[in-house]
């Protein structure tokens, strides 16, 4: 992420980005809202990542450097606010739930943004009342700062089904268990299964979204068997893998 756009309107609008697209790096000097009705959408910025399928949306506050990938054909949706104009209170990028409601609030709002007829300011005014009780979701994977964990982490990106012991990765990268266990509390704020799961997750979005199947995925991603995997995926993330909201057909119009 070395050259950086900067766009001081964060822009409202729909789009559609192929597998493997991306956005390059930039910021605006406005809130943004990130969503994909299709697909599954990856953020990066330099703290870390946010993967956040069909029931999710991003936030990303004014000012955040950060760029976008599509992991499967995406739909993709942006509502920029006023750096004033903060319902969510938040100063950090968020993971946020998407009920059935608000999904089509952002679909029909990010249809038509250059409107500015009364029945698209009550669509806007509805749109972010029901953000406000949109709650976050714990689906940030942090980017560690400590030289151990970021080797740590690129053996766990690489193979996220690799399930050696903290021992024994340590050993490899010339670590005691018990300091990589400090360092991740220290540094993340999490434990090392809690850690290692969220890296799986993110993954398994990914290779979702590819169109991979489940029983697949679930052995790619490092879990014992499909139904362990499912059970983890429906306790995150409140559904099924399989349970995809359908894509909105009128997207191709727009």
């Amino acid at each position: 992420m070395q050259k950086v756009r900067h766009t001081s309107v964060a822009p409202t609008r729909t789009q559609r980005l192929r597998s493997g697209g991306e956005i390059d790096a930039h910021r605006h000097d406005e809130h943004q809202i990130v969503y994909a009705s299709q697909g599954t959408i990856a953020v990066t910025t330099d703290t870390g990542s946010w993967v956040a399928p069909a029931t999710r949306a991003l936030w990303i506050p004014a000012g955040t450097v950060h760029q976008h990938q599509a992991h499967g054909e995406l739909a993709l949706h942006l509502v920029g606010l006023p750096a004033t104009e903060n319902p969510l209170g938040l100063d950090k990028p968020a993971v946020l739930a998407v009920s059935p409601l608000l999904r089509e609030l952002i679909v029909a709002y990010t249809r038509d943004p250059d409107s500015d007829s009364p029945p698209h300011h009550r669509l806007r005014a509805v749109m972010l009342d029901q953000l406000t009780t949109s709650p976050t979701q714990p689906l940030h994977l942090p980017t560690p700062t400590d030289p151990l964990l970021r080797e740590l982490h690129g053996i766990l990106r690489t193979d996220p089904a690799d399930n050696r012991s903290l021992d024994a990765l340590g050993r490899q990268i010339g670590a005691s268990a018990r300091t990589l266990s400090r360092r991740l509390r220290d540094n993340l704020g999490l434990t090392y299964p809690q850690w290692r799961t969220q890296v799986r997750l993110h993954h398994a979005l990914i290779l979702l979204a590819d169109g991979t199947p489940i029983t697949t995925v679930a052995h790619q991603c490092g879990w014992s068997s499909a139904s362990t995997f499912i059970d983890v995926f429906r306790r995150t993330f409140g559904h099924t893998p399989g349970a995809r909201p359908s894509p909105d057909a009128r997207l191709g119009q727009s």
